[in-house]
């Protein structure tokens, strides 16, 4: 039985955060930390005090985790030092403290990224060890020092292993003197989910039964797993219940069917067609993930471009006259001063621009939106018309795909690129509100121009034309987007691997070999573009590029951070590979920033998991001088001197399917419905006779629906045993006996 644990992140916003820089204003953004490990890092959101960052990470956690913990740093302060003159730089010395004696370095001169490289010796004193302080401060000639910050060891630190490499500077013990007034606060979402996973035979019964109840024929059945799921979830459980039910019935090749059992319930339900899809039903999260998990790369297909676009043209576009910055219009794009009319005009120009594209790019994607989701908005639109074929309802039709397609993936997409991997930053302000505005106009497209007009928001009126003329378009793309032939599904249990064929991720990386090279060592890295599938990490100059050397994904042993003292730079992870003589060889890949890092960790852990013969342990340094700059062993062949790991570290879209934790994870929302359906199926029904005519089912539904629920609740129980079997076997117990009836 294997342990299970993931962290949900969700770093939403900070508020009042203290001004860092000269300009009165911050450059926040927000660090990760698992075990003083950095797990994740969000973008930096440019001068301002009270960032919104809106980003979620969910992590999997090792056995062994501690702690969690999250920094609010200014990017200005990376480079680790804070402007204190009127110049805006800082005359910088150190200072170093232990055991009552100090010494201090040379200052200096002017600079925000000082290089001492100077040895200071102290001596050790009788006692108790002291703990190691490190201060910095700007000298002033005129008045007194300012702290700029100081670092810490404690003495069990300085015994077990010697501190190198960068430390994040903290403030003095009293950190609201040091910010000069409030730290400001950060609003954060955090959830922590445990679970051991049973062996994979103990979940069949369970799996049996969800399976079936997306075979069953199209009549509701409110005792199926399914059903008891969508009464029990709610909130932020129905999105991650829904992301696990689609990569399960994925990876089974049951993801069409499932979405159609969805949503013949929802339509069912619904009586008003323009309240369709609307709310957050798990129907809804379901199509929402499904689009995720299988059209991401159909998304940047069609949106990168002109996204990447808009980026970097940098803009003024305004419409609404409330807040249009004549000034700033000014400065950009005129030569005089600009009347509200000229920059609407201008404004309006720029957005039909960006529009067209866009609606260029969507309409004609159809051949490159996979089947997949071509399938899945078939039978949407085929089960819609069916329940609401009246002639005034004709376009809700339309409405259903476009809802999930424009409103749910295409327009948040714009609105947020970062959240959806079209870029690495987000937005600044201005560009922000660029994309706020496409964002709208393609949400009204979506909605077929029936809102246009209505609302608040009447200064869009101008773009009104252009968004009509577009909807005839949209009709034509989603019919032919739903003209296909076939409903085999495509997946099928093979998707519960990595495909050889698939690519999980690609990009530049800097690429270091470890022989010894007569260059520096920063110079030693070379920029090359890597592939990643499951059968091999290939490399060449460039995207295009024929020449490709590779590493067969086989031969991968261990995929380990390394320190950032071993080269003197940051983000380097090492893919130790074995040939087949049985000699280890060492690739050193670098990234650009922690998440970079730890994305490609996790897709060439995924990638290599069933290799065989990993290593247990490695080195975390390099061999450089004769020696490793980690344990300073002075055999190269030296066993290692830090255990590996095997899990991955961040989860995503395209995590490998894992039937065995999505069910477990289903199992455990079941069991908080299990005394409800209990009550409903089994005895209030067997003492009240008049059920039948209250609930208005027939004696032959009312017995299935009974059957099912007895069914259900017996692989529950089965479950129950077998867990409490398992944790009695962990702790040297007997196992108890079954649960009293």
């Amino acid at each position: 039985m294997a342990k299970s644990s993931s962290l949900n992140i969700r770093v939403v916003e900070g508020r009042a955060l203290p001004a860092k820089d000269v300009s009165g204003s911050s450059d926040p953004y927000c660090l990760v930390k698992v075990d003083d490990e950095v797990v994740a890092r969000t973008a930096t959101i440019w001068r301002s005090l009270s960032p919104f960052w809106g980003e979620e990470y969910t992590v999997h956690l090792p056995l062994d985790f501690h702690h969690l913990a999250l920094y609010v740093l200014d990017e200005d302060t990376v480079g680790d030092l804070a402007p204190r003159d009127i110049s805006g730089t800082s005359d910088p010395f150190a200072r170093v403290f232990w055991g009552g004696q100090s010494a201090e370095t040379s200052t200096i001169k002017k600079t925000r990224f000082p290089h001492w490289n100077e040895v200071l010796e102290l001596r050790a004193t009788p006692g108790a060890p002291s703990p190691l302080r490190v201060e910095l401060w700007d000298w002033d000639m005129v008045g007194k020092n300012d702290f700029l910050g100081m670092v810490e060891f404690p003495p069990q630190t300085l015994q077990q292993k010697p501190p190198s490499g960068w430390f994040r500077l903290l403030p003095l013990s009293s950190a609201e003197e040091d910010s000069g007034g409030s730290l400001g606060a950060l609003r954060l979402k955090v959830r922590l989910s445990e679970d051991r996973v049973l062996p994979s035979g103990r979940y069949q019964p369970l799996r049996a039964l969800l399976l079936d109840a997306v075979r069953a024929p199209a009549e509701e059945d409110t005792a199926s797993p399914l059903a008891v799921l969508e009464e029990v979830a709610s909130g932020d459980c129905r999105r991650d219940l829904a992301t696990t039910l689609v990569k399960l019935f994925l990876g089974q090749g049951l993801a069409g069917p499932l979405l159609g059992y969805l949503t013949r319930r929802e339509v069912a339900r619904t009586t008003d067609p323009n309240t369709l899809f609307r709310s957050n039903s798990l129907a809804s999260k379901s199509m929402e993930q499904f689009m995720k998990l299988v059209g991401m790369r159909y998304l940047h297909e069609v949106l990168k471009p002109v996204v990447s676009r808009i980026f970097e043209e940098k803009k003024y576009v305004e419409l609404d006259p409330c807040k249009m910055d004549l000034g700033r219009a000014r400065r950009i794009s005129f030569k005089g001063a600009p009347s509200e009319d000229q920059v609407r005009e201008s404004s309006l120009g720029l957005l039909t621009g960006y529009l067209g594209a866009i609606v260029d790019a969507i309409v004609g994607s159809v051949g490159c939106c996979p089947p997949a989701m071509r399938r899945a908005f078939k039978q949407l639109r085929v089960c819609v018309a069916e329940r609401f074929p009246q002639a005034e309802h004709q376009d809700v039709k339309y409405l259903a795909v476009s809802g999930f397609l424009f409103l749910r993936f295409f327009a948040p997409a714009i609105l947020t690129p970062k959240l959806f991997d079209l870029r690495d930053q987000h937005a600044d302000p201005q560009t922000s509100r660029s994309l706020l505005l496409l964002a709208k106009a393609v949400q009204s497209i979506g909605n077929l121009g029936q809102q246009l007009g209505q609302g608040k928001e009447l200064w869009m009126a101008p773009l009104h034309p252009f968004l009509l003329q577009s909807v005839s378009r949209v009709r034509a793309f989603l019919d032919q987007l739903v003209d296909m032939d076939g409903d085999e599904e495509a997946g099928g249990p093979a998707r519960a691997l990595v495909p050889p064929s698939v690519t999980l991720r690609e990009g530049y990386l800097q690429k270091r070999k470890e022989e010894p090279a007569g260059l520096a060592t920063r110079f030693a890295f070379k920029k090359r573009y890597f592939w990643l599938s499951g059968e091999e990490l290939a490399c060449a100059k460039g995207p295009e590029g024929q020449e490709r050397s590779s590493i067969p994904v086989s031969h991968i042993r261990a995929v380990e951070r390394v320190d950032e003292g071993a080269f003197q730079l940051p983000y380097v992870m090492q893919v130790v590979t074995q040939d087949g003589a049985g000699a280890l060889h060492t690739t050193y890949l670098q990234c650009k920033n922690v998440n970079e890092l730890n994305q490609w960790l996790s897709a060439l852990r995924k990638a290599s998991a069933p290799n065989q013969d990993k290593l247990a342990a490695c080195h975390p340094g390099a061999f450089r001088g004769g020696r490793w700059t980690c344990c300073l062993q002075a055999e190269r062949p030296a066993v290692g001197c830090s255990r590996t790991h095997s899990a991955i570290t961040l989860g995503d879209w395209s995590d490998p399917l894992d039937p065995d934790a999505e069910t477990q994870m289903v199992y455990r929302q079941l069991l908080l419905g299990r005394d409800q359906l209990r009550m409903k199926f089994l005895e209030d029904s067997s003492l009240d006779p008049d059920l039948e005519e209250d609930t208005g089912t027939c004696p032959e539904v009312l017995a299935r629906q009974r059957a099912a629920a007895a069914r259900l609740l017996e692989v529950l129980e089965d479950l129950d045993r077998a867990h409490q079997e398992f944790q009695g076997q962990g702790q040297g117990k007997v196992a108890p006996g079954p649960p009293a009836p």
